[in-house]
């Protein structure tokens, strides 16, 4: 964040504020200016740091830092962690987890299409801890369950074939 634009804006309606009292004014804001400029500074980032304090009570346990780099301020953020995502289908979820990646439907070559998509918090923050626990970059893990999600779905469609299965049958009754 660069302050030399708003340290700048106070300049001016200091010399502005002179004009109106004469030339020994317009002379008095020039020789103080310069020692002006350091105090407005100091005190705009007096300003930011208290602003960033009462943002790090409202965010807590996340928090807001004020880092100088030189001159220029910057914020670093650090979010509250995030509430677990409850799965609501765990078989689904365990289909994921479960899934080695040569039953799934990945193509690995071939054309590739971009999406957007938007998704609560909380599901975006259990998705990138799921993909740093399995090593896998956010963009691989959500191929991945995309295509365990289809391949599963694929295998409920499809109808058993004769004599696969037993079919669950119910006879009552006496035999002689």
């Amino acid at each position: 964040m660069d302050l030399t634009s708003y340290v700048s804006n106070l300049g001016r309606e200091f010399a502005t504020l002179a004009e109106t009292g004469g030339e020994e004014a317009r002379a008095l804001v020039e020789r103080l200016t310069g020692s002006l400029e350091s105090a407005i500074r100091m005190t705009l980032l007096d300003a930011l740091s208290a602003a960033a304090d009462e943002i790090t009570r409202d965010l807590a346990p996340g928090s807001v830092e004020l880092r100088l780099r030189g001159r220029d301020p910057s914020f670093v953020v650090t979010p509250p962690p995030a509430e677990p995502f409850d799965v609501a289908d765990e078989d689904a979820a365990a289909t994921v987890d479960n899934a080695p990646d040569s039953d799934l439907l990945i193509a690995e070559e071939g054309p590739t299409a971009r999406i957007n998509v938007r998704m609560p918090e909380q599901l975006k923050t259990a998705i990138e801890e799921a993909a740093t626990r399995e090593g896998r970059s956010v963009n691989a893990w959500l191929v991945r369950a995309a295509a365990a999600a289809l391949q599963q779905s694929a295998r409920e469609q499809r109808p058993e074939p004769r004599g696969g299965k037993r079919a669950k049958q119910r006879f009552t009754g006496w035999v002689r």
